[in-house]
């Protein structure tokens, strides 16, 4: 396993390094924690790939993935939080696909319309994982499942508007909740590869 983590590291690094060029072009629209964020989601992703075509598995401790989901979180809300002060965030929409049509129009570079779409749908994917572990343990319903996320990103939303730190946009909490569902789907191949230690039963 060694070696995999080895031959993971440096493709990923190497790929990094490569898409250095085209992620410094969006400097001027996100906080640069987000070259740490890109940085672990390549790391882990290209990780994960290579430790699943070699069918490797690893054990973690829940604690270890819970302070690693705490720390993402930190990361993502300075990301959400902290917005270069070129921009303006005083508009707001609430008409479904609205804003999603605009970037696909080609009225914005590439670049711009290629990260504001995906980066709303891959952020969230984490959560979706989380959720179901937390289900796995904890026994969560549903419509928990639903409602937790769906809350979370709203109050998101409007703790961006009422701070003039981002816009309300309902378009950004469809492509929020799409991520989160996708982490479900993905669920599955994730435990293949990731197995979180199992609470203990009291005897």
């Amino acid at each position: 396993m060694k070696k995999s983590f080895i031959l993971s590291f440096i493709v990923s690094q190497t790929i990094y390094i490569l898409m250095l060029p085209v992620i410094i072009h969006l400097f001027s629209y996100i906080h640069p924690v987000a070259f740490a964020v890109i940085w672990a989601f390549l790391t882990f992703t290209v990780t994960f790939l290579v430790l699943s075509v070699r069918n490797h598995k690893i054990v973690i401790p829940y604690y270890l993935f819970f302070i690693i989901m705490l720390m993402y979180t930190c990361a993502l809300l300075v990301l959400l939080f902290v917005r270069p002060s070129n921009q303006n965030y005083d508009n707001w929409n609430l008409v479904p696909f609205q804003t999603i049509k605009f970037f696909i129009s080609g009225r914005v570079p590439l670049l711009v319309e290629f990260y504001n779409l995906t980066a709303n749908v891959i952020l969230f994917v984490p959560y979706g994982i989380f959720l179901l572990i937390k289900k796995s343990r904890d026994g969560l319903s549903l419509f928990s499942l639903v409602f937790y996320p769906l809350t979370a990103i709203s109050m998101i939303e409007i703790m961006q508007h009422l701070t003039h730190r981002g816009s309300l946009d309902i378009d950004d909490l469809i492509l929020n909740m799409c991520g989160v569902f996708l982490g479900f789907a993905f669920y599955p191949l994730f435990k293949r590869v990731i197995q979180i230690k199992k609470k203990k039963t009291k005897k």
